[in-house]
């Protein structure tokens, strides 16, 4: 995998960010049985950072925890169907996008959650990455699939399921 890895807040060293995240992509590209060698970049940040970001590209201001901008549309105009599949660009490589991930949304939110900042961040890569390929959850119907396939692929590397109360 060509995973580049971008760390602007020290904070995410603590995680062995790279290696987590690694493992998250792959486990979702296997799943989905695409393959590994795809190129996703991966910012890790601060609320700062991702607040400009959040505001700049989709007018919320305020932090939160993952943005992914994907380098090509996949989404589906139905709503619950499988997003179309990601095609190699003219030299056979496989570009999905670029994420961008908030170290204090994402603690705040595991703590709340009663789950360590880990189990949380593979979660929210998974989330990201599902996002690249295509996938949402605005629509009932998408939101369903697209959780779904979270929990298939977090219950795969031995986490909880995010969704289960």
């Amino acid at each position: 995998m060509m995973l580049d890895v971008l760390i602007e807040d020290a904070r995410w060293n603590s995680l062995k960010l790279e290696e987590l995240a690694g493992d998250a992509a792959a486990q979702t590209l296997g799943h989905l049985g695409l393959p590994g060698d795809a190129g996703i970049s991966l910012l890790a940040c601060d609320d700062a950072r991702i607040s400009v970001l959040n505001t700049d590209f989709r007018g919320k201001p305020g932090p939160t925890n993952v943005l992914s901008w994907p380098a090509e549309e996949l989404a589906p105009g139905e709503a619950g169907a499988d997003p179309a599949p990601p095609e190699p660009d003219f030299d056979g490589a496989l570009t999905l996008g670029d994420i961008a991930i908030a170290w204090e949304t994402c603690a705040r939110e595991a703590e709340a959650a009663g789950k360590p900042m880990a189990d949380h961040v593979t979660h929210l890569v998974v989330h990201g990455l599902l996002h690249l390929l295509g996938y949402d959850h605005v629509r009932d119907k998408d939101a369903t699939l697209m959780q779904g396939l979270e929990s298939q692929i977090l219950g795969k590397m031995g986490l909880d399921d995010p969704y289960r109360n």
